[in-house]
């Protein structure tokens, strides 16, 4: 501090902003400052001792006491030590380096408040949690529509969900087997008097009542699923006691409306979901 304050036009105008703060100052009731600009080094002491009423103190005493008062009242601020070097034509920078001190003012008036923006950071918070929530709901939708998409049936499996057969080449009173859903479906071109033989049947005698007309679309055409409602064996076509097919398993016998009529069959032969897309087209499934 000593080495700062010596050889220095600042050194004179502390003391001096000291004394007119009235603070230990008695006895100068108007201090004059030296007319050159820089204080010697004897001047110095000079000031402390005789200025500021630290005489009786001696100097190294009289410095000391300077500097708890200089604590006391508050070093210089920057905007002070700026003003006396205007006042004494010196620059502000080479004033400040030669001066160091605690008090810094800052310049706020270029708007450094609006720009430091929200302390709580509310905008930075509300965006983050509103980003979460959009990234959580697009992979929740993500994951639903693959569970629901793993659900569907891939091609291959909806290829043979449907049958398209041509009953062109099916003679009147043949009957042939296709596959579908791995199972054997009958298609039979009924003859006429096969028609009325299935028509004539009471159905108050049947083991599962269905009439001729609930099992078929046209009356020529009979689908049914070829297997025994028993246990499940294939029927043999145009056979049985009914001439219409008979499970060689455990003999059940069924007629040309697929019904069962005798054995240990508990139902009459599945029809599946079918349609006519054509007259000579049968869509299965």
């Amino acid at each position: 501090m000593f080495a700062a304050i010596r050889g220095s036009r600042g050194a004179a105008a502390h003391a001096q902003r000291l004394c007119a703060l009235g603070a230990s100052c008695a006895g100068a009731s108007s201090p004059s400052l030296p007319a050159t600009a820089s204080a010697s080094a004897a001047g110095v002491p000079a000031l402390l001792s005789g200025r500021m009423g630290f005489g009786s103190l001696g100097f190294p005493a009289a410095l000391a006491k300077w500097k708890s008062t200089m604590v006391e009242l508050g070093t210089p601020s920057t905007d002070d030590m700026v003003t006396h070097a205007h006042d004494t034509g010196v620059s502000p920078t080479s004033f400040a380096l030669k001066h160091p001190t605690e008090r810094i003012s800052y310049d706020e008036s270029g708007g450094h408040e609006r720009l430091a923006g929200d302390p709580s950071k509310r905008a930075f918070t509300y965006l983050v949690l509103t980003g979460g929530r959009f990234i959580y709901a697009a992979g929740l939708r993500l994951l639903v529509l693959k569970f629901i998409l793993s659900m569907q049936a891939s091609k291959d499996v909806l290829a043979l969900a449907s049958l398209e057969v041509d009953l062109s080449n099916i003679e009147e009173g043949s009957t042939v087997t296709m596959k579908w859903r791995g199972k054997p479906v009958f298609i039979k071109h009924r003859t006429e008097a096969e028609i009325e033989l299935a028509a004539s049947v009471n159905t108050s005698e049947l083991r599962d009542p269905e009439t001729d007309e609930e099992r078929v679309l046209e009356k020529k055409w009979l689908v049914l699923i070829g297997v025994c409602t028993h246990l499940g064996c294939v029927p043999l076509s145009d056979a049985g006691d009914y001439n219409g097919w008979f499970c060689p398993c455990h003999g059940s016998h069924y007629d040309v409306s697929g019904r069962i009529r005798k054995g240990p069959a508990p139902l009459n032969m599945e029809v599946p979901e079918y349609k006519f897309m054509e007259e000579d087209k049968l869509l299965i499934g």
